[in-house]
């Protein structure tokens, strides 16, 4: 009789025993491979997050950016491009350039394509007398923003204003108490008044704003500028060399000066958003890092801790077995049956146990896999699945397990002398 026969044979006659010793391996794997899975459930849903996290903060950086673009704007121009020859000394104290360039000069730098700047306002300015209400003021005559060639459009800062109209800052019309549509007279011409500004708390706030047209014509310069208002696209604060490149080789008898405090406030914006976009992601991947840790230490424990309790069962099933059964056993050892062969059936029904075991326990994590993925809470978890690597080891390992717990049980079934097997049957 082959020795296979005998280990079948042997399962036959205590199926219960077996199929209790199946269970505990199975236990054993279920641990294993459920604690596996979670861990690549995980890993899988981090990717998930992770890449929503990714979309959602590259949207939101697009519109914190749009944000602080709008915000920033609103400090104004930040470039001033002025001619060669005037002294910045007289443009500090007398707060305007008293030199002009062309006002052609605007249109050639639109048409070409400078890169480090955009919204290229004109202007003509001067202090001045307001002989009709005897008022120093800043007479600011400007045109709507000339287009940059082949460049998006874009809201312009500052609105034109429109021939015969006016525009009045805040400390002239609240101390003239004027209002949006009163006739006034500026250098002897009739205007309306258009808009009312804010209060600034700088110069705008004694500032005249009227139709660059207009401007010339009173101030005798028509078609003369004294500077160009522009702002960089850079961002950076250490652009200037660039801008001031760029801007010199289209007008070479031109000075530019930055705005420094406007310049940094926009590199600080984009550099804010960028930088919480950023940190978004770290947390998230910190977090789940952490998740993840507390996972695999409880699977360090947990794993370890089902397979000593398992290993554990099949050493008191097996001794169960072979105490039950030490009268056959000193029955075969009587007729001649040796040791070893003894030994051999009762490990290999171990080894039959924890293949059964693995297979069962392989099988029920599938099944719990794939209702766990097809539930509509968890349907973008990963399924279960095992390489060839981790089958190769799970049915590997579990017949080793059922072997070692059966080892001591069995051999001590088998080593026992014949005379004291048979008297306590």
């Amino acid at each position: 009789m082959s020795l296979l026969h005998l280990v079948l044979r042997e399962i036959r006659y205590r199926r219960g025993n077996f199929a209790l010793g199946v269970v505990a391996v199975a236990i054993a794997v279920g641990f294993l491979l459920g604690e596996l899975a979670v861990l690549r459930e995980h890993d899988v849903r981090t990717e998930q997050i992770i890449a929503a996290k990714e979309a959602q903060t590259h949207a939101r950086m697009a519109a914190l950016e749009d944000d602080y673009r709008k915000i920033t704007l609103e400090l104004g121009f930040n470039v001033l491009i002025l001619p060669r020859d005037q002294n910045l000394n007289d443009l500090f104290a007398e707060d305007y350039a008293s030199q002009t360039m062309p006002e052609e000069y605007v249109e050639k730098l639109a048409h070409s394509r400078v890169a480090t700047i955009q919204h290229l306002l004109p202007s003509l300015q001067q202090k001045l007398k307001w002989p009709e209400f005897e008022r120093t003021i800043i007479l600011d005559g400007v045109r709507g923003e000339v287009p940059i060639a082949n460049a998006s459009a874009k809201r312009p800062l500052l609105e034109p204003v429109p021939e015969g109209t006016l525009v009045l800052g805040w400390e002239l019309h609240r101390s003239l108490k004027l209002e949006v549509g009163d006739k006034i007279k500026l250098l002897g011409r009739p205007f309306t008044v258009g808009k009312l500004q804010p209060e600034r708390g700088t110069k705008d706030d004694i500032t005249v704003w009227i139709n660059l047209r207009e401007a010339q014509q009173l101030l005798g310069q028509l078609g003369r500028i004294n500077g160009i208002l522009a702002l960089e696209c850079v961002c950076a604060a250490d652009s200037l060399p660039k801008v001031r490149s760029e801007i010199g080789a289209v007008l070479p008898d031109t000075q530019i000066i930055e705005f420094q405090s406007q310049t940094l406030a926009r590199a600080e914006a984009r550099q804010r958003a960028a930088a919480e976009a950023r940190q978004a992601i770290a947390n998230e991947l910190e977090n789940r890092a952490k998740l993840r840790q507390t996972r695999a230490e409880f699977a360090s424990v947990a794993v370890p801790l089902a397979t000593l309790v398992s290993a554990a069962w099949i050493g008191f099933l097996s001794f169960s077995n072979v105490r039950e059964r030490r009268g056959e056993v000193a029955i075969f050892r009587a007729l001649g049956v040796r040791s070893w062969q003894i030994i051999a059936v009762f490990l290999g029904r171990a080894v039959v146990m924890g293949l059964a075991g693995a297979a069962l326990g392989c099988g029920a994590c599938v099944l719990a896999g794939v209702a766990w993925h097809a539930s509509a809470a968890h349907q973008a978890a990963a399924p279960v699945s095992f390489g060839p690597a981790m089958l190769l080891l799970i049915f590997s390992a579990s017949p080793l397990l059922a072997v070692m717990a059966s080892w001591l049980p069995t051999w001590w079934a088998a080593q026992r002398p014949v005379a004291e097997a048979l008297s306590q049957t």
